[in-house]
């Protein structure tokens, strides 16, 4: 640490080695308090204070951290220790300059200098006289031009009766704030000089730094102390407003603690005559609801417990809102409420054929499953049979949750649909734990509420899209939930006691089931919904979307007429899906249109028919939103470029690979935003190729010249998933070998670097985007063949399916020249 030669204290030095640790001691005056017959600079450093003013006579204890701040400090223990200090107009200010300075302050000397262990320098200051500053400077740090303010007074009777008011007015305001200690007051009594008692009494009040910085700048005594009065008196009723304010407080408690300790007396009292749930209607009802829910022996136990603590608790008291509502919940769930059940098959069917068309799959299933539950009720057997939990898996708009609706409309039950999309929190299933706050069951339990029995059909929407975090996995949850063995104990955390969820027939939807976690898989049968072909959407658009919106929009069929031609267009043109909601919606608008002009026109009325033709659904639904997806351009050699077949949550669709072969060395480029898969079944396909060349005329030269370019279009959609492997290296083998492709031949397949061709998933859904698309023979691998029997014979008709059990296998059938030969 750097010393002065000249006098025995320390400088700030930020090079010097300081303990973080401790406070070190930098400056120290070894003199008495300084004396103001010493002269004072003409100029010294400003030391800017952010919220508060220094008076004279007081010692203040300031935290200096900023480098200026630092730098000024650093200057006036070099010379004489002499400091000017000034409040900033705006504390907010880091760094004030000239204009946010006020122009009057109060000199001071440095007493001591503390480092604090948080980097920040305690300056401890003895206020001196105050100055007022002719002209600020700036360098490092802010100096200033000051000429010392000497303000003489005599003592006469209006000071000496100013200075008794004041003492009295300080005296109470010391004994009426709290937050001032009583020493204050006799160190006040030791003063005797008035402008020292002045001082005092500012610097100790809780005023704005504005009007303290108001009673600094005065230079007559007895304008100082009136304006002290006057603080003092705003003060003082500020206190006595505060002080009402606590005696209400007190009060207001004081006559809750007593109406609580009445109450206990009274409860005690009615405790012991016997009667103290008698006299509150609301307790007799409750009890009357527990009574009558049907509850089982433990459940009724733990009810009745409840309901005990609760007629001790007063109803002011938390823990009586928590109860209540605990014994609502208990009561208004289900306990032993079952639906007469509908079995009759015949009546099932025709409910289900009435809803939706096609479906047969996962209608026969459902008929299967109501055959089963009527074997079940005949014998009086309540329980749900095990392993029946159906997943009806497809794409959006299919009829999956619409289906779920008409089951229990067959077998006559009360129907509950729950959304678990995007559910991360175990809690929203297993319910919150009633220590929380605002605690409440989960979803299954709310919707046995909502159902009002215990048979309901319950189904739990979207079940692929449910995800874990740091709150736990719902997915977890939902397994004791659907297993037949462990859901006739299911345990809410909010009710905590056991439920059962046997009676309950659950049905869930994914629209893909590899998203679904393998161990909730497990528990449920899996019922795939394929996408509509054209002619069936014609058919459901017919059967029931347009009858439904007619009725909606107030027409009849005698108004109004879309012909089959005009639906297909709608359906080619207008929607691209595969379900029927973008075509629900696009009749719905193409209706409510025509509904506007009949009521514009004043067309309605009998013998008045309008058949909506091509030109309304132009001029209502406006330019063609989609061109039908074409396989290949039949005029082009389709060099390089192959057609794949993918599955995505979306249905079936086609998916094109582009190749180009430039100069170059070595080097294999993919584009299309492919995901990881994806790309290692190129760098698998290109090694396939590599390893074969000879069988494809290629030369060893070829590789070591040229790159390989592979592009999927469409670049903004990500892609993913094994099932390109095959369409890669024929798109690779046409780039390479300048054979054209066939445009309408389509192919599917993961490869390995052997040449094999693997299964893959979705081809019912890939047929059907190919016949969408006009190809006319598909690839598929040969472990594939047994799927076929799945696919509806409306789309074998329309295929020429070729099974390839390896890539060499399907060359004939991909290449228009049969013979595979490289061009230079």
């Amino acid at each position: 640490m750097a010393k002065s030669k000249e006098d025995d204290f320390n400088f700030l030095d930020d090079e010097d080695n300081i303990d973080e640790n401790s406070s070190e001691v930098i400056y120290q005056n070894q003199t008495n308090i300084p004396d103001l017959k010493v002269a004072i600079p003409d100029e010294l450093p400003v030391l800017p204070l952010k919220d508060m003013v220094v008076f004279p006579y007081m010692m203040f204890p300031i935290l200096a951290g900023r480098e200026s701040t630092i730098a000024a400090i650093n200057n006036s223990l070099e010379k004489d220790k002499f400091i000017m200090l000034v409040s900033q107009l705006d504390e907010k200010i880091e760094e004030p300059t000239f204009e946010n300075l006020n122009k009057t302050g109060t000199v001071a000397k440095i007493i001591q200098v503390l480092r604090l262990p948080n980097g920040l320098i305690k300056v401890l200051v003895d206020g001196l006289v105050t100055a007022k500053v002719k002209k600020y400077k700036s360098d490092k740090y802010i100096s200033a031009e000051v000429e010392v303010l000497y303000n003489p007074f005599k003592k006469d009777t209006e000071l000496e009766a100013l200075i008794r008011q004041a003492t009295k007015l300080f005296t109470d305001y010391v004994n009426t704030n709290r937050s001032i200690p009583q020493e204050t007051l006799v160190a006040f009594e030791n003063i005797k000089e008035p402008d020292r008692k002045l001082y005092y009494i500012a610097s100790t009040i809780s005023a704005d730094v504005s009007k303290k910085q108001k009673i600094l700048e005065m230079s007559d005594i007895h304008k100082q102390f009136y304006e002290i009065l006057y603080i003092l008196g705003s003060e003082m009723e500020v206190l006595n407003v505060e002080k009402e304010i606590d005696a209400k407080i007190y009060q207001t408690m004081q006559k809750n603690q007593r109406k609580f300790i009445v109450q206990e007396q009274i409860r005690i009292l009615q405790d012991e005559l016997g009667d103290g749930m008698e006299s509150d209607p609301d307790l007799i009802k409750i009890r009357e609801q527990i009574e009558a829910s049907g509850m089982p022996e433990p459940v009724l136990k733990k009810a009745m417990d409840e309901f005990n603590k609760l007629k001790k608790i007063p109803s002011m008291s938390p823990d009586h809102s928590v109860i209540r509502n605990f014994l609502d919940w208990m009561v208004s769930v289900p306990w032993n409420i079952f639906t007469e059940d509908n079995f009759d098959l015949i009546n099932a069917k025709k409910i289900l054929d009435e809803d939706h068309y096609g479906l047969e799959k996962a209608k026969d299933r459902i008929l299967e499953l109501m055959a089963v539950l009527k074997l079940l009720h005949d014998k009086n057997i309540k329980k749900s049979p095990k392993g029946q939990i159906l997943c009806f898996v497809g794409p959006p708009g299919v009829g999956k949750t619409s289906l779920g609706k008409s089951i229990a409309r067959a077998i006559n039950r009360n129907f509950v649909r729950i959304s678990v999309g995007g559910v991360r929190d175990e809690a929203e299933i297993r319910g919150h734990r009633r220590t929380y706050i605002g605690s409440m069951p989960g979803k299954i339990i709310q919707a046995m509420k909502k159902a009002g029995s215990v048979n309901p059909v319950i189904l739990i929407d979207e079940i692929d899209k449910m995800s874990s975090d740091f709150r736990g996995d719902p997915s977890s949850a939902m397994l004791e939930v659907l297993d037949p063995e462990q859901n006739s104990t299911f345990n809410d955390h909010y009710l905590d006691v056991d439920y059962d969820l046997s009676n309950v027939l659950f049905i869930t939807t994914a629209n893909v089931y590899y998203n679904i976690p393998l161990p909730l898989l497990d528990r449920m049968e899996i019922i795939e919904m394929r996408s509509y072909l054209d002619f069936e959407k014609l058919q459901i658009a017919k059967k029931h979307i347009i009858p439904k919106e007619i009725l909606e929009h107030g027409l009849t069929d005698s108004v109004l007429k879309i012909p089959d031609q005009i639906i297909l267009l709608i359906i080619r043109e207008y929607t691209r899906e595969a379900g029927v909601r973008n075509l629900e919606r696009e009749i719905s608008s193409v209706i409510r249109k025509v509904t506007r002009e009949i009521v514009e026109k004043g067309e309605s009325g009998p013998g008045k028919k309008i058949i909506i033709t091509e030109e309304h659904v132009r001029k209502f639904l406006g330019v063609q939103k989609y061109k039908q997806k074409i396989a290949g351009d039949k005029t082009s050699d389709n060099v390089g470029s192959v057609v794949g077949l993918a599955w995505t949550s979306m249905g079936g669709d086609i998916l094109h690979v582009d190749v180009n072969i430039m100069k170059g060395a070595n080097k294999f480029i993919l584009t299309g935003k492919l995901g990881d898969i994806m790309k290692e079944s190129a760098q698998a396909g290109f090694s396939y190729i590599k390893s074969n060349a000879s069988k494809f005329n290629i030369p060893e030269s070829f590789f070591k010249e040229k790159e390989i370019h592979i592009h999927l279009p469409e670049g903004a959609i990500p892609k993913d998933g094994p099932s390109a492997g095959i369409t890669m290296i024929m798109a690779m083998i046409s780039a390479i070998t300048k054979n054209p492709v066939r445009p309408d031949v389509a192919m599917t397949g993961e490869i390995t670097l052997r040449g094999n061709v693997l299964p893959i998933g979705g081809l019912n859904e890939k047929l059907l985007a190919a016949v969408r698309s006009g190809i006319k023979t598909v690839l598929i691998p040969k472990d594939n063949e047994k799927d076929l029997i799945e696919v509806p014979e409306e789309i074998l008709s329309k295929l020429k399916i070729i099974p390839v059990e390896k890539v060499e296998d399907g060359i004939p059938f991909v290449f228009k020249n049969k013979k595979i030969f490289f061009k230079k």
